[in-house]
């Protein structure tokens, strides 16, 4: 098996097991919680994504991967983060900015990662060396998506997210 088909196994089977862990136990506890605290829950782990940097270190990185697609995830990341960082200020404070914000930081997080996925398919950067940044795609990207969608489901099916963002 060569470095691609490892990494898309690794990342599809880490995909899975969170979307069960969120199907199974974290929607439905979440469910019972205050629409803003369970925002705040989901919105947190996003405010780490300035990990996402770590591909413009050449020192961590194969310093050779593709700027058009290094640059673009480092600064995607960087940008979702103060989104994140902003949207959980905003939750805790209970502001009248709060939803939009979410959905505002939900959209481009989300539209973030399917822009690097596709990039990094096309470019096919699983043949450069990732080193220990490998564990942030195939490891901690697909807790940020299940995240992401968990919070698309909040904002979808609550009354308060829904007229906010309306």
């Amino acid at each position: 098996m060569g470095s691609f088909q490892i990494f898309g196994m690794q990342m599809t089977l880490s995909l899975i097991v969170f979307a069960l862990l969120a199907k199974w136990y974290v929607a439905p506890k979440l469910a019972s919680w205050p629409l803003y605290d369970a925002l705040i829950f989901l919105t947190f782990p996003h405010a780490l994504r300035h990990l996402g940097v770590t591909v413009l270190a050449p020192a961590a990185v194969d310093p050779n991967f593709p700027r058009e697609w290094s640059v673009p995830l480092a600064y995607g990341d960087l940008a979702a983060q103060i989104l994140a960082l902003l949207s959980v200020i905003a939750l805790h404070a209970r502001s009248p900015v709060a939803m939009p914000l979410v959905w505002t930081f939900n959209i481009v997080g989300l539209l973030d990662f399917a822009f690097v996925i596709g990039q990094g398919m096309r470019l096919d950067v699983t043949r450069y060396h990732f080193d220990g940044f490998w564990y942030v795609p195939t490891f901690w990207v697909p807790v940020l998506i299940v995240s992401h969608v968990l919070i698309f489901g909040l904002l979808l099916k609550r009354p308060s997210a829904k007229k906010a963002a309306g």
